[in-house]
Parts: structure tokens; C-alpha cells; sequence
């Protein structure tokens, strides 16, 4: 390397190289150091020397544990999409986070179609359980794994939960390599990391680059704390591991911010904590829950910050507290910010939903909450997310039968991109006056009356309001229709 340098004219009077190995348990590093010209300035302060980066080879870990690391292609049948060119330009998050599994065929006019996808996964347990992302298996009727030895093995789902797409999948098989786990709490900005996986069906490919952030939330309603790095990661990719320099799996693979599809520099891991915790559920149970908070919260900014006379602008402004809801019975109210959790300090108000989504219902919480110009302690405990989902699709189900015959429900995000809109409701069911006048299963109902809406309550609210009809704006397959529906 010095000879190198030199030939290249960089080593010059007053400049030193120094290269030493590194110890690492990962690989073989090397150390370079660039040493301060001796020609400062007389009476200048010295210099402080920058810390000696280490440049890590990936070898090690890649031969050692990439045998764990397996190929997975689906089979089965999905629903039509429902995209339009037009829609997927107005909508600013459907070219901004993509999942990444290797595309499949895509239907219209609402029959299910064949669907193929590719993805990658690893294995944790030496009798054949393995991680990876739920959109890999997602509407797969078959699921094969294939492992670095050429060995192909007919895959059982045992549980995936869409809420942090962490899927579960077990294979009939013994004394397989695993990889070890690390722990996603103890991963710092900067620091290299490694991905392994099957980008575009190409197997066991390995890509590197640093750690970009962490705690990183999307606008997805995942609630995951995201490790964002800048790891070369492309369709394929998914439910890959990511490790740290020890060799240790810290991450799954699972989004990518793109405008092509293809890799841009900024991908998405969920931490092996929140998976792990999501694994041990569906192994012991086959089901996931998680815990709720009941409220909706908004970002904090400088305004806000002088409105409210805090310090900074940091935590979460409660907008709305469901009334009835662990929130409410906590005492939290509209106005609040709420600063801490647990002692966890809350930054940005993506913080708290990732709290709430890494414990479980009936766990004790203590909230530190920003009150007319106060500090308010807060005690409680925190209730289950699906009690309330069954409650509120039951009664939105109720409430919008009520006059339309439609039962409706609210796109979920990865449904929101794939059909390339920003707002809109899926009619699940139709019957009535709405069935009569040509509303069917599997329409998005995008306005009523030209107005746009994205809750049940809104759609009931302007029902309510129309005397003899309504005027329903509905996109079935990539065409928008008006329907109107005289009101019985």
C-alpha cells in the first residue's frame, strides 16, 4: 500500500502511513491512520487525530454463514390490483417505500390471478425454523425453500404477522446451519454492516455498506423502528438477514426507497429484537398480538414548541384520545405532549407508536406528558390492538350497511401502494341498494358525492346528509365509475 501511494504521488514530505491488522473476530481488517504534517504552523494548536477506520473483510462471515441463508419461491393466486398510472403519480408515498420481493403477475378486473414471487430468508433453528418478511409469503398457496447445497424442501407458514412483516416458516429437516443473533439495541450509526440474500433470484449474493440510522419510522403504520442503511439491496433481497462485523444477524431486510424499483441508496431492516419477539409468539401460540395505546398523535415542531412553551420541539402532541381506550383511562388528553415513555425520551412522534409496538397488552406504562405548561406523570396499562380492530370493523361494518349496503373498510398501506392510491375504502361487501345499482366486492370507493373519503365515519356523515341519493366515485381495475345509489 505505501509503495502504492507513493508511486501515485499522495505520500509527501511530513505525511506518514501506518497499516496494521486488526484482531476482529469478524475477519482480518486493515487499520490506515494518516499522521498531522509536520509543518504546522509555530504556536498552532495541535491537531486531534481522526480515529483509525477499519476496513472490514466480509469473508469470513460470508463463508461461515451464508449456508444459512436460503432461496424462497412462492406460488399461489392473489387479487387484482387495482393501479392506475395517474393514481400512482398522486400518491407520494407509492414510489417512496417499496417493499422489495421479486415482482409477480399482476390481474385486472378484480378475478384472482396465478402470482409467482422470489424472496430470501435464513435459519435460526438448527431443526428448520426460518425468518423472513410476511409480503414474501403473502397469498402463497406453496412455499419452497432451497437451500445453498441445492437441497429443495416444501415449506410450512406457521404464522406471519403483516403489522411488522415477520413471517415464520418451518422446514422437515435436521442438523441445519443456523445463524447467531445478535441484538438490534446495540447497533450504532456508522458501523459496517452485511447483507446476504437472492436479489433478482440471484442466490447467496452479498452486499456491504454502514448502518445510515436508526429508530427510522415510515409512513407505513408499521410501528417499526427501522435500521436504515445504505446496503445495496434489490428485489429478491427480502427477508434477507443483515449482520453486524461479528457475524451476528441484526436485521431482516424488508423496504427500500426507490423510484425504479431498483436500489437507490436508503433500505430498511426490522430488528432482530422486534423479530425475534414476533417469532417466539408464533411458535408458541401461531399468533401475534400487540398492545394499543388509543390515540392519534402529530409531529412537534418549532411552532408548536413556542405555542406550548417547551424547551424544543420533541415528543408527540396528542390530537385525539378514543374515548374509552386504555389512553383515555390512563388520563391523557388532547393537547398533551407526551415526552417519555418508560423513561424512553420521544423525540419525533413516530417514537411512541414504536414503543407501544414493542410491548404487549396489559403492560404497565408511565408517561411523562408536557401539560399547560407542566410536567405530568402518568400511570397505566396498555390494551390489545385486536380488541379493538374486531370492535371498530364491527361497527363500521353496522354502521355503513346502515343506509348503503356496503361494508367497508380502509385500505392497509401495502394495499394503498399496490393499487397506487392516497385515499379510498375497499368494499368488501355489497348488497341492497347499492348491489342494485352496480357496486360490487372488490370496488374502492374513492367519494361520495365528490367528496373524498378515508374512514366509515365519513362515508356515514355524508350519507346522512343526502335525502333521496348519492353519488358514489368507484375504481374497479384501473377505470373510475360514478354509481349512483338512491338511498333506502
Amino acid at each position: 500500500m505505501f509503495l502504492a501511494l507513493a508511486t501515485a504521488g499522495v505520500v509527501g514530505a511530513g505525511a506518514a502511513i501506518a497499516v496494521q491488522q486488526s484482531q476482529a473476530f469478524a475477519a482480518p481488517q486493515a487499520t490506515v491512520a494518516v499522521a498531522a504534517p509536520a509543518n504546522a504552523a509555530q504556536g498552532a494548536p495541535a491537531p486531534v487525530p481522526a480515529p483509525m477506520i477499519s476496513l472490514p473483510d466480509f469473508s469470513v462471515i460470508a463463508s461461515r454463514n451464508g449456508p444459512a441463508v436460503v432461496n424462497i419461491s412462492t406460488t399461489g393466486s392473489t387479487k387484482a390490483q387495482y393501479r392506475g398510472e395517474q393514481d400512482a403519480e398522486n400518491d407520494p408515498f407509492y414510489e417512496f417505500f417499496r417493499r422489495f420481493q421479486a415482482p409477480g403477475q399482476r390481474g385486472r378486473g378484480g378475478a384472482p390471478v396465478p402470482s409467482h414471487g422470489v424472496g430470501s430468508g435464513f435459519i435460526v433453528s438448527a431443526d428448520g425454523i426460518i425468518l423472513t418478511n410476511a409480503h414474501v409469503v403473502r397469498d402463497a398457496s406453496e412455499v419452497t425453500v432451497k437451500l445453498t447445497d441445492r437441497r429443495e424442501f416444501r415449506a410450512k407458514v406457521l404464522g406471519s404477522d403483516p403489522k411488522t412483516d415477520v413471517a415464520v416458516l418451518k422446514i422437515d429437516a435436521k442438523n441445519l446451519p443456523v445463524v447467531p443473533l445478535g441484538r438490534s439495541g446495540d447497533v450504532k450509526v456508522g458501523e459496517w454492516v452485511l447483507a446476504i440474500g437472492s436479489p433478482f433470484g440471484l442466490e447467496n449474493t452479498v452486499t456491504a455498506g454502514v448502518v445510515s440510522a436508526k429508530g427510522r419510522s415510515l409512513p407505513d403504520d408499521s410501528n417499526v423502528p427501522f435500521i436504515q442503511t445504505d446496503v445495496a439491496i434489490n428485489p429478491g433481497n427480502s427477508g434477507g438477514p443483515l449482520f453486524n462485523t461479528r457475524g451476528e444477524v441484526i436485521g431482516i431486510n424488508s423496504q427500500i426507497y426507490s423510484q425504479s424499483g431498483g436500489y437507490q441508496g436508503l433500505s430498511f431492516s426490522i430488528p432482530i429484537d422486534v423479530a425475534t419477539r414476533i417469532r417466539d409468539q408464533i411458535v408458541a401460540t401461531g399468533k401475534v398480538v400487540h398492545a394499543r395505546l388509543g390515540v392519534l398523535v402529530q409531529e412537534v415542531n418549532q411552532g408548536f414548541a413556542d405555542s406550548f412553551d417547551l424547551e424544543s420541539p420533541e415528543g408527540a402532541l396528542v390530537s385525539n384520545v378514543e374515548r374509552g381506550g386504555p389512553a383515555d383511562k390512563i388520563g391523557l388528553k388532547a393537547g398533551d405532549v407526551i415526552r417519555k415513555m418508560n423513561g424512553q425520551k420521544i423525540v419525533a412522534s413516530g417514537d411512541l407508536p414504536a414503543m407501544v409496538g414493542q410491548a404487549m397488552p396489559g403492560d404497565k406504562v408511565t408517561l411523562e406528558v408536557w401539560r399547560q405548561g407542566k410536567n405530568v406523570t402518568l400511570e397505566g396499562k396498555l390494551g390489545n390492538a385486536a380488541e379493538r380492530n374486531v370492535a371498530a370493523v364491527q361497527n363500521d361494518e353496522a354502521a355503513s350497511k346502515l343506509r348503503l349496503g356496503l361494508a367497508l373498510r380502509q385500505l392497509d398501506p401495502m394495499e394503498r401502494r399496490e393499487a397506487g392510491l392516497a385515499s379510498g375504502l375497499l368494499i368488501e361487501d355489497a348488497g341492497g341498494a347499492a348491489a342494485s345499482a352496480g357496486v360490487q366486492p372488490g370496488d374502492v370507493l374513492l367519494s361520495v358525492n365528490g367528496r373524498a373519503v378515508n374512514s366509515v365515519n365519513e362515508v356515514r356523515d355524508l350519507v346522512a346528509k343526502s335525502t333521496k341519493s348519492v353519488a358514489l366515485l368507484i375504481q374497479r381495475g384501473e377505470d373510475r365509475i360514478f354509481i349512483p345509489v338512491r338511498l333506502g
